[in-house]
């Protein structure tokens, strides 16, 4: 027997087992195609050349088959109304097998399911790793950082301070002898914070040099000695806040005619 893909028009020879795997639905070992092989099937080729094998149109009623090779006995003769409920049953199980090749389609996608998750996962766990590794990049960041400031508002969670000296301008300074403390000075300055978000309050270097350059005396000071306020330590320096700062430092002498203050 024979039966031709509709849509490469190749011409296959299939058997009764064939046709019976999938009742009658085969695939086209040419372009791959599905077809339903039974709608051309044919005994014999028509003469050459011929392009296309007969179509068969499905009848409005099944055919009747009346030749019985062989019919089995069975052991009780079941009643009319059995026969009649069997036959509807065996009808509709065929109206509804699956073909096979579907069926394996289906475990297919059904096993690869697992693995799409899991991929999913760990690009999920490396992006997280990225984002964390280049925090202080991404809350640097004007545009990202805004956006993950505004998401860190709505779930009331906080992000990481993030340190940027170079935001941080010295808008005026003064040194003076200290009021009440002998031997000391007092200097003070005005800080601002230029970057996009809340800044770490920073550790202040102070050095105080002679007339060449020489630096007579140094200070360095981490934000628990000059600050006070434990809330305001905590909270940090605002994104475009000024502040006044002050220090008390030991006088060096006389020869001590400048300073100079430096952030980390």
């Amino acid at each position: 027997m024979y039966t031709q893909c509709p849509e490469c028009m190749s011409v296959f020879a299939v058997d009764a087992r064939t046709l019976a795997q999938a009742h009658g639905f085969v695939m086209c070992g040419h372009c791959g195609a599905g077809f339903d092989s039974i709608s051309t099937l044919a005994d014999q080729l028509p003469p050459e050349p011929f392009t296309e094998l007969p179509s068969h149109e499905p009848g409005v009623e099944p055919p009747h088959v009346e030749l019985v090779v062989y019919r089995p006995k069975p052991e009780t003769e079941p009643d009319a109304a059995t026969s009649e409920t069997q036959a509807a049953q065996d009808a509709f199980a065929d109206l509804i097998v699956t073909p096979r090749f579907a069926r394996e389609q289906r475990d297919t996608r059904a096993r690869r399911w697992p693995w799409v998750l899991a991929c999913v996962a760990l690009l999920l766990g490396l992006c997280a790793q990225l984002a964390w590794a280049l925090r202080d990049t991404l809350v640097a960041d004007p545009t990202v950082g805004g956006m993950l400031r505004q998401a860190c508002a709505a779930l009331n969670c906080r992000l990481p301070e993030v340190r940027d000296v170079a935001q941080l301008h010295l808008l005026a300074r003064d040194v003076q002898t200290h009021p009440t403390v002998p031997g000391a000075l007092l200097i003070s300055a005005t800080l601002r914070n230029d970057a996009p978000f809340t800044q770490p309050w920073p550790v202040v270097t102070i050095r105080l040099s002679d007339a060449n350059g020489k630096v007579l005396a140094m200070r360095r000071l981490n934000p628990y000695e000059y600050l006070d306020d434990t809330e305001q330590l905590r909270q940090g320096l605002p994104p475009g806040a000024s502040t006044a700062l002050i220090f008390e430092v030991e006088d060096p002498g006389r020869k001590a005619v400048a300073f100079d203050l430096s952030f980390e």
